[in-house]
Parts: C-alpha cells; structure tokens; sequence
C-alpha cells in the first residue's frame, strides 16, 4: 500500500485531493461559493485567541458539512471508562502479562469494541487529566467511525499494522510508529488480522515537541520526521447508515448519517493528525559516568499549567550505546513523585529481562519504589564495563504523568492479566554491606 505524506511538526499544511485540482478557495478561507460546491467548516484545536504558537486549526473544505446527522445516542461503552473510583487504590507494584486478543472466530472486535481502560485520573470536563487504554481487536471498522471530544489520542501499535483513514487522509501505522489522533477529529480503523496496542489519552493539552535546553538546536524527534496525510475523499452514500462514534465526557455516544464523512476533498491547517517512526529518534545519552535522567528519552509531552512539570509525557527506550564508566549502567533504584506506566513493543528490558513482556505493561505509582531486579543487579554490578550495544531489537516506552493514576477494576480483576507475583523479583535481593570493607 503506497501512501503519501507531508513532513514537519506542527506545520501550516495545505492539501488538495488530485481528483480536484484548485478545491482550495484563493485568498480567503470562507467565499461565498466555494470551488466545486464545496462547504467550508473550520475544526479549531485551541481557544480562537490563543497566542499564535499555540493556536491550532484547520479548514475543511467537505461535500457535506458534519453536522448532517441525526441525534446522537447512548452507545454501548465495553470496557471504556473514566471512572476512578470503581476499585479502592492500589499502591503496589502493578505488571500484566499480555493482553489476550479474542480470536476472530469467537469474538468480532473492532478498534472502538476493543477498547479498555486500564488506569487514568482526572477528567474530561474540567479538561484536565488523562487515561491509558489498551486496544484489542480482530476485525476493521466498518461504515461506523469515532472521534474524541475528550482529549487527544496517542496511539502505539504493538501488534499488526493500522491503515486508519481521518477526514484529512489515511496513515499506515506499524509496530515501532506512533500516531497522534487530536480531538474531534474523525477516524477509522482497518486491521490485518489479530492487533493490540495501547492509548495515551490526555484531555484539555495537546502533545508537542519538548523543548531541547542545553541540548541545543538538534537532537531527539526532529520536527521533519513527523508526517501528515494528504487530503482523500470519498463521495459514498451509505443507505444502510453509517454511525459517527462520539467520546463524549466519557462515555459513548452514536449518530447516524447517510453518507461517509471521509468526503473532505481539500484542506489547509496546523491541527492535522500525524504518525512519526520511532528508529528516527536521536538518542542522547551519558559518555563519561552515571546517568542522565530518562527525560533524554522524551518523543512528545502534553504540558501541565506548571511549568516544567508535564500532565504526561510519552518516552521511549530505543537501542543505544552504553559507555559509562565506573556506572551501575540499568536503570537505578527510585521514588518518584511522578506516575511511570511502561509497555514493551518488541524485545527484552535491560532491566526485567524476565515476566516484562511485549503487548504486556507495568504501573509504578507515585512514590513507590521500583528498580531493576535482582538478577539484573547481581549481573551489572559484576560486568566488565566495555561500550555495549543497549536495548538492540528492542523497543520499550513509558507514559509518565505528574497526576497519581487510578487504576481500573478491568485492570485489577476482569482482564485476568495481573501478575500476582510481581513483587517476588525484588525478594532475592540480598545485603552487601560490609563495614570494614571500604
């Protein structure tokens, strides 16, 4: 499947299906009649008076304007939710074994239908807050589309590909590619086969390029490496209805219409949905001893109101060079005042190279301890310290959040994916201490 694209984040794009050259009105955004018949309809992102860097819109020019529909309705939720308080907290060590994908011949499960919410805090209405979900699914959406008026999706496909179509054109999605579906924007997803992934949902910010600091101009995701679709339409009657999705303060909500509403046939803006490939992050990292923090490892970051401290980041572990010297080199035991939710797309992690698997995940709250365990200590505390590739074939990532993430009853009991025995890596861990010994 060839699929084109524009580069640049954040970028002012403009786009025209090939099938109508000059779609695009001249000089103005909203003419009286515009070219082909077309009606205008504008999609904001941000407050109209935002400052300039951060205003976000765009323009659509569409063969019918979305509000052709009829009244939304009550829509089965599944497992979606944004109800923190259905299970009493659990402050321990949390890790699940991959999320079981139904079998098709069982159970038909679509991107939306396979949606379950494993942990989250805060809340769409006052526009602050996020959620992880996990995504199952077997079977592509058919005629029936959703959009998000909570908050921004960040997907990470795990297994199978994603050919997702959004009113602004289609992105194919694999494993070690991300993409960022922002709200409102209408999107449908067609698999291959048996497929899993996780979401970072946040409402109320958008997700950016973290500001670089002392590292200068370059380094990390380069704006470039982000791609866009190009505008696609299709001109489909769907007698049978076809069903707008809604997430609406949490819940879902459905609509029908006649017609598909992929039938933008021209549009220009800065609020487009775009996908960027993990192997095109420029790793930074330490070349003399210790380490540097794992902010280093940031792809995009979703700011809080306080400065410097994010409602949620997205960071990932890519392979690298190890080369510090005199270095405890795995990552260090630590309390953070942060919440850290980490998933593995391919391989083993440096630090857990048993029970951490892909498609699996694991939740270290807020102030509670984690660390490598002990195998892993035992072993970099005795390895001869030469450059060592780190992490090869592998790919990790973690959602970190300033908020304290409530976890789900699906995450703690229905989904039958905890594993009780989490905490019994850190148990052989023994006492060194010897106090003549300098």
């Amino acid at each position: 499947l060839f699929l084109q694209y524009m580069s640049g984040f954040g970028n002012e794009h403009v786009s025209e299906d090939p099938r109508c050259p000059g779609a695009l009105p001249e000089g103005q955004n909203n003419p009286q009649v515009c070219p082909y018949g077309l009606y205008a309809e504008q999609l904001s992102g941000s407050a109209f008076t935002c400052p300039r860097p951060t205003n976000k819109r765009s323009w659509l020019y569409r063969i019918l304007p979305s509000v052709c529909h009829k009244p939304f309705k009550p829509f089965e939720e599944g497992h979606l939710t944004h109800n923190w308080d259905e299970v009493e907290p659990d402050p321990n060590q949390l890790r699940w074994k991959p999320f079981e994908i139904p079998k098709a011949s069982q159970k038909k499960m679509d991107f939306v239908s396979g949606l379950h919410t494993l942990c989250g805090a805060g809340e769409p209405r006052g526009r602050n807050g996020l959620a992880v979900h996990v995504f199952v699914c077997n079977t592509s959406m058919l005629d029936r589309c959703l959009y998000n008026s909570d908050g921004d999706f960040l997907i990470v496909p795990q297994q199978g590909k994603l050919l997702i179509t959004t009113e602004f054109g289609k992105m194919l999605v694999e494993p070690n590619e991300i993409c960022v579906i922002q709200q409102g924007m209408r999107f449908s997803v067609e698999v291959f086969g048996e497929t899993r992934g996780y979401i970072l949902e946040v409402y109320g910010a958008h997700f950016e390029l973290p500001d670089l600091g002392p590292i200068g101009a370059n380094g990390l995701a380069n704006p470039r490496d982000f791609l866009v679709p190009v505008a696609w339409y299709e001109d489909r009657q769907v007698p049978g209805g076809y069903t707008v999705i809604s997430k609406y303060q949490g819940k879902l909500f459905a609509a029908q219409q006649d017609f598909s509403p992929f039938n933008v046939v021209a549009w220009h803006g800065n609020y487009t949905p775009y996908k960027y490939h993990l192997e095109k992050f420029m790793v930074i990292n330490s070349v003399a001893f210790d380490h540097a923090d794992p902010s280093i490892f940031t792809v995009l970051t979703a700011k809080s109101t306080r400065p410097g401290v994010a409602l949620a980041d997205f960071v990932i572990f890519p392979p690298r060079w190890g080369v510090a010297n005199n270095t405890f080199r795995p990552p260090y035991y630590h309390r953070n005042c942060m919440s850290e939710f980490m998933g593995l797309i391919k391989g083993h992690y440096e630090a857990k190279e048993e029970g951490f698997q892909p498609g699996g995940a694991s939740l270290h709250s807020m102030m509670t301890p984690h660390g490598p365990d002990a195998d892993c200590f035992e072993k970099a505390s005795k390895a001869k310290l030469e450059p060592e590739r780190v992490a090869e074939g592998t790919m990790a990532f973690m959602f970190e959040s300033s908020l304290s993430l409530a976890v789900t009853k699906w995450g703690l009991q229905t989904s039958n994916r905890l594993d009780r025995n989490y905490y019994k890596c850190w148990e052989p861990l023994k006492s060194h201490f010897n106090p003549k010994c300098k």
